[in-house]
């Protein structure tokens, strides 16, 4: 397995959830064994160069990669939720997206302060999700050391939004859509 080789594997899909978007479908690549390991091991060795304390997942596609990372590395998984689904006392920020204007949550005591938090998610696109996501674990005094992410959509120039509003934070993507 290489990286090219992981690019074929993730499909399109046209006009997908409204016209004119070409959502990046990874279900082949979570499906297929050797696929899902190649992305999961390559996401672990990056992960370990970080030396986090707590791995953080993003509502929803974010846990499929977040959860084996925190288990590989014997750390605990904290959840990034929609507004509305966690059950305790949570701490929200606006996180608009390309569809809408939602919110993330986090129960109020998922990091502990100077903790080192790697967030995980399945894609970047124009790095909105993502900023937001680090605004939470810095609202929450926790210390984002990076994001990851399987997919990048390069020409919606979210790194460099990210970079921008979070410079700290070191961003890791395997594959990179120009188109």
């Amino acid at each position: 397995m290489n990286i090219a080789k992981l690019k074929e594997k993730i499909y399109e899909v046209k006009d997908f959830p409204k016209p004119g978007i070409g959502f990046k479908d990874i279900s082949p690549v979570i499906l297929d064994p050797d696929t899902y390991h190649f992305v999961i091991d390559k996401l672990i060795a990056w992960a370990k160069k970080k030396k986090p304390e707590v791995i953080i997942g993003i509502e929803s596609r974010g846990y499929l990669f977040a959860a084996p990372i925190a288990h590989d590395l014997k750390l605990g998984l904290a959840i990034i939720r929609k507004k509305g689904k966690l059950p305790r006392k949570t701490v929200c920020v606006k996180a608009p997206n390309e569809y809408a204007v939602e919110y993330f949550e986090m129960h109020d005591d998922s990091i502990r302060p100077k903790q080192r938090a790697l967030i995980i998610d399945d894609l970047i696109a124009t790095g909105s999700s993502s900023i937001s996501a680090i605004d939470l674990v810095k609202l929450l005094k926790g210390e984002p050391v990076g994001f990851g992410a399987v997919v990048e959509l390069s020409f919606l120039n979210g790194v460099p939004n990210i970079k921008k509003a979070h410079p700290e934070v070191e961003v890791y993507s395997l594959v990179k859509f120009k188109e």
